[in-house]
């Protein structure tokens, strides 16, 4: 499966090992699924955990280098206007371009679209469950 997971749900899987995030991302390393990432989401992820995490540099250099190696990146090129919150309109625009077959995420204004272009929008329990 080709997913896109939001800001919140890799912020979750580094910063709290042992939860349900950090399944979702294990299943990534394992193989059995296939993150897609875009510079606005990796954007997004390393000012959070510097700013409401305190990371150092050190650290969110080895998080960027680690997900450049893991994740296939995707360069979105259509602009996408259809959630209120702009860091969401990212998501979908990573998971449009990408091909994604899922979005996962906590978001309730993205998880009341349900599908956006034919691609399920999960949250986190659900994809877990799949």
């Amino acid at each position: 499966m080709r997913v896109v997971f939001d800001t919140n749900i890799l912020v979750s899987a580094f910063v709290l090992p042992g939860g349900r995030a950090a399944e979702a991302l294990a299943r990534i390393v394992e193989g059995t699924d296939r993150l897609l990432l875009s510079k606005p989401i990796l954007d997004e992820l390393l000012g959070v955990l510097a700013r409401k995490f305190s990371r150092n540099r050190e650290e969110l250099a080895r998080v960027a280098v680690w997900l450049e190696e893991l994740a296939e990146w995707v360069r979105p090129t259509r602009h996408i206007t259809s959630a209120a919150d702009e860091p969401d309109n990212r998501v979908l625009e990573c998971a449009s371009a990408g091909r994604a077959n899922a979005i996962v995420t906590g978001d309730k204004a993205l998880l009341q679209l349900e599908t956006f272009e034919g691609i399920q929008i999960l949250t986190l329990r659900d994809y877990l469950s799949t």
